[in-house]
């Protein structure tokens, strides 16, 4: 079976985040860049798959630019035999169904039975492209899937919903995106890590896969960042003095009736 995993690389989630001085974008220079946590478990998932199969191979495909490749480097130590950048100047402009609209560019020229994606990314919070790309391939799309099983010709997934949980049949290919809890994602070992060095490895642009940036002018972004900031700073707590749990619950009134204003 032939698994493409669609990948993204992401400030750490542990990273210190500033504001460039345009306003509308993230300083980074000094920030650890990581896979986007939700596609580890595309990477095991898809890894776990081709091992129950006994055949196939793992593609992880990007769109991003040179630092992106140590990301892929790290699923490919994992398992995943070879990995394919997008990486254009073009990229910068486009929003996630623009990116959306490459990937799947992209794919055409692959050949794939099952498409992975983590179910969101932690650095927008966007859960649209793998649906996207799912809809430009016009291709079943099962989304926050937490177990998968695949028998002839056919994926059947349980899904999370609201208060519970909902069983899924759609003919491959399909695309699904990996919900926390559906596996733990294995660490690279050693070996894994001289291995992924040698692994095939190509960067391509737009041209590259039929496109072209004034082709997507239009389409590229149809959202745009107008303006990033920090949430209020909380203020500090305040005790509750008294002596006694009488004069501290009537303290306690006082606070919420006259400074909270909240009674």
């Amino acid at each position: 079976m032939d698994i493409v995993v669609l990948l993204k690389q992401v400030p750490d989630t542990e990273a210190t985040i500033q504001i460039q001085e345009d306003g509308r974008t993230i300083k980074t220079q000094d920030i650890k860049w990581v896979i986007n946590p939700y596609d580890e478990y595309a990477v095991e998932e898809a890894l776990r798959i081709k091992e129950s199969q006994g055949e196939g191979k793992v593609t992880i495909l990007t769109v991003g630019h040179d630092r992106a490749v140590e990301a892929m480097r790290t699923a490919l130590a994992m398992g995943a035999d070879e990995g394919i950048l997008i990486d254009d100047p073009a990229i910068d402009t486009f929003d996630g169904l623009g990116i959306a609209r490459i990937l799947a560019a992209a794919i055409y020229e692959i050949s794939y039975d099952l498409i992975i994606a983590g179910m969101r990314a932690v650095d927008d919070d966007s859960y649209l492209v793998p649906t996207a790309v799912a809809e430009f391939l016009e291709i079943p799309s099962v989304s926050m899937v937490v177990r998968q099983e695949i028998s002839d010709g056919k994926i059947r997934c349980e899904r999370m919903v609201e208060g519970g949980t909902v069983v899924v049949e759609a003919d491959l290919p399909a695309v699904f995106t990996t919900q926390k809890g559906i596996n733990e994602p294995r660490y690279a070992s050693l070996p894994g890590i001289m291995k992924a060095k040698k692994k095939k490895l190509e960067k391509k642009n737009l041209a590259d896969i039929g496109l072209e940036a004034a082709q997507l002018s239009e389409t590229g972004a149809n959202t745009r960042v107008a303006r990033l900031s920090f949430p209020p700073e909380r203020q500090p707590g305040k005790m509750v003095e008294g002596e006694t749990p009488e004069e501290k619950a009537a303290e306690l009134v006082r606070l919420l009736r006259e400074e909270a204003k909240v009674i």
